[in-house]
């Protein structure tokens, strides 16, 4: 069964990848249509996200940031397609960084970077960065249920040269690569929000206290990388710009932050971006699932 969704699937993926902007984005439009209006897929999560995290928005400021969150998850799903035959010089065109300076002179230092990324604008079109620097980029997935399906999506974002490694394998991807001295650039998507028993630890976000994943701080703290949050931020449609922004004071030594700091200012970046233009957070994720579940053994 799930190959025979995939051969039907794999040919309308293929053409909807081909069409040209224009029509692309109208085809992405019908799909808000059938999504928002008509089939209404998790609309009450998003709306109870939005109500949950900016109580200060009216009713209206609600529903207007519900409407353009799902217009534009529309947009990334059908980018993500996009990205199975959009051209290298097309995708630099869409998908700019202010400050690539930054990374290119960590490089020289022959140190690795963390790069902490959130579900915000198009986080999918970020694997263009490889064309850029020196480094290997590498990006920590988690493997899809079916097999068919979970080959097409690691093609698509290996495209431009990122390595995908596979979140149970991303301890010992890293260590070998740092005692092999092939420093690379690792982005993990780290707003998301993991089960209970995975996490020791709980942070607030969005003004509610929720567990962490902290396993991109440790692999930075032990194998002393440089922690960096890549802010996107929507420009116009189907152009997005990208900055790197420290995660570290000038001179303060990775070694030397407390535990889950790092992780403390990435969830405060975050959240200011978010705040900046809520409708391009990926609100339909339930990221606030677990409030008020916070284990008594946890401080």
């Amino acid at each position: 069964m799930k190959f025979f969704i995939y051969i039907i699937a794999y040919p309308l993926l293929w053409l909807i990848s081909k069409l040209p902007f224009p029509v692309f984005y109208f085809v992405s439009d019908c799909f808000y249509i059938l999504l928002y209006r008509i089939v209404g897929y998790r609309k009450k999560t998003v709306r109870a996200n939005i109500k949950m995290t900016m109580p200060e928005l009216s009713d209206k400021e609600v529903k207007q940031v519900e409407k353009e969150s799902f217009r534009h998850l529309c947009d990334i799903f059908l980018e993500m397609i996009k990205t199975f035959t959009i051209s290298e010089k097309e995708l630099k065109k869409r998908f700019s960084f202010t400050n690539l300076d930054t990374i290119l002179e960590i490089e020289k230092q022959g140190r690795s970077i963390m790069l902490f990324c959130a579900h915000y604008a198009n986080w999918e079109w970020i694997i263009i960065l490889d064309k850029f620097i020196k480094f290997q980029g590498y990006a920590v997935y988690k493997k899809i249920n079916n097999p068919y399906f979970n080959k097409l999506i690691k093609k698509i974002r290996m495209r431009f040269d990122t390595v995908l490694i596979e979140m149970k394998e991303t301890i010992k991807v890293t260590r070998k690569n740092e005692l092999d001295k092939n420093h690379g650039v690792y982005a993990f998507i780290s707003d998301q929000s993991p089960m209970i028993s995975q996490t020791n630890c709980w942070q607030e976000f969005m003004g509610i206290e929720v567990p962490i994943y902290t396993g991109g701080e440790a692999l930075c703290k032990k194998f002393n990388m440089i922690p960096m949050y890549l802010e996107v931020e929507y420009i116009k449609r189907g152009h997005y710009q990208a900055t790197f922004i420290p995660l570290l004071e000038e001179g303060e030594n990775i070694k030397d932050v407390p535990n889950y700091e790092i992780m403390h200012r990435f969830l405060g970046k975050v959240e200011q971006t978010i705040r900046k233009a809520p409708a391009y957070y990926f609100w339909t994720h339930k990221r606030w699932k677990h409030q008020g579940k916070k284990p008594k053994n946890i401080k």
